[in-house]
């Protein structure tokens, strides 16, 4: 049986694109609601109908256990899918445990990035009242590179210069770290690393995402089950246009030059 990938629009393929790396021996569909992208500054509402759409269209495909792929879609409403569906859900949320917990020097500060649905769901809130005991996390929505990945701008100047302009008003010297909490933000590493000072660590959930959903596999006895390939559906329909394919694997390439391979 398939994994399924959800994601508002390309950001999960991110995540799919680590997941190959550790997983590369199963078969996977990737649902991209390009239709209804982005969801970070609509309704909680709306994003809920969304999210149960597509992950009803998902479940009749036939899959073992389904990745959302969106830290906007896992805060507002991981806990109600989970509760609805019997098969297993991994969720994403920011990486602020691991930013905080290594963070040793009382004088920096964690920046975690993310949609503005993301930042202010009680989910998020309620995780960092409960690690950030010596308050040291910001917050700061960024949704223009939510635009920028779904039209596929990926000119530097244009990323810089909207990042450079959101991050003025912080002094970049006083942070340890920057959570990139949006699964779309992990395209943009490379212009986030020009900015920031070297010694800034950039981290996002990508990776314990998928050692997660490797354990539960694994505990499932179902793990290396295909031959690592992908099915793409954009909204409910899938993706048979060569135009389209390419552009996903343009996206796969892009993220083998940030990766350096």
């Amino acid at each position: 049986m398939q994994i399924g990938f959800f994601d508002s629009g390309i950001g999960g393929i991110t995540v799919l694109y680590d997941t190959l790396k550790i997983l590369p021996n199963e078969d996977y569909i990737y649902y991209a609601d390009t239709l209804n992208v982005p969801y970070g500054q609509k309704t909680k509402e709306e994003v809920k109908k969304y999210i149960f759409n597509a992950i009803e269209f998902i479940i009749n495909q036939g899959v073992k256990a389904i990745v959302i792929a969106c830290n906007t879609a896992t805060s507002v409403a991981i806990e109600e899918l989970r509760a609805e569906y019997n098969i297993p859900i991994i969720g994403m949320e920011p990486a602020v445990k691991p930013a905080v917990e290594k963070n040793k020097n009382v004088d920096k500060r964690v920046l975690v990035t993310a949609t503005a649905l993301t930042l202010k769901e009680e989910k998020l809130q309620n995780l960092i009242t409960k690690l950030d005991n010596d308050h040291i996390v910001d917050l700061l929505p960024l949704p223009g590179l939510v635009e920028f990945a779904e039209r596929f701008e990926f000119n530097e100047e244009v990323v810089m210069a909207y990042l450079e302009e959101e991050l003025l008003k912080y002094d970049l010297n006083k942070y340890e770290t920057i959570v990139l909490g949006c699964t779309h933000f992990s395209f943009y590493k490379d212009v986030f690393r020009k900015i920031l000072p070297i010694d800034t660590d950039i981290i996002d959930g990508n990776l314990g995402t998928v050692k997660n959903l490797k354990r539960i596999l694994g505990k499932m006895n179902v793990l290396n089950e295909g031959s690592g390939s992908i099915t793409f559906y954009n909204s409910g329909f899938k993706v048979e246009d060569k135009e389209k394919l390419n552009n996903y694997k343009e996206l796969f390439e892009i993220l083998d030059y940030i990766n350096g391979y």
